[in-house]
């Protein structure tokens, strides 16, 4: 990793809060703090890997387990009809940390194309909350 500071590696370390819903040996899973629907989730390995093509290839079945049961998650708890399951590879990689989105969707839920509009939370304890309920889910 380059001197730069890395804030998914902050947050895996426990220097910077996030809501967490999965603590796994492999990965770490937090809302995004600009959801485009809350209970937008971020799916990171714990170790620091760019992109997806920089994961060591034992690791991709493992880490991509983590996020079929998020993607399960958001139907069982919040009521979503399906989900997006998406990574950006540098290009629009707001973080230069691998991570998957795992966004809950539902029909005709504004979400068209590439225009996304984003969805806050009203307070962090509402974000709390959808942490709460995705991460007792995964237990």
């Amino acid at each position: 990793m380059a001197d730069t500071p890395c804030v998914f590696c902050e947050i895996i370390r426990g220097e910077r809060p996030a809501h967490v819903v999965l603590d796994v040996p492999e990965a770490m899973a937090f809302l995004d703090t600009r959801p485009l629907f809350k209970g937008h989730t971020l799916l990171v390995p714990r170790e620091h890997h760019e992109t997806l093509v920089d994961l060591p290839e034992k690791e991709v079945g493992p880490y991509f387990a983590q996020a079929r049961r998020l993607a399960g998650a958001m139907e069982a708890v919040l009521g979503a009809a399906g989900s997006f399951v998406a990574a950006n590879n540098r290009v629009s990689q707001s973080v230069p940390h691998l991570h998957v989105h795992v966004v809950p969707r539902n029909r005709k839920d504004g979400l068209k194309g590439f225009f996304w509009p984003r969805h806050k939370y009203e307070s962090d304890e509402e974000a709390a909350e959808y942490a709460t309920r995705l991460r007792t889910a995964l237990e």
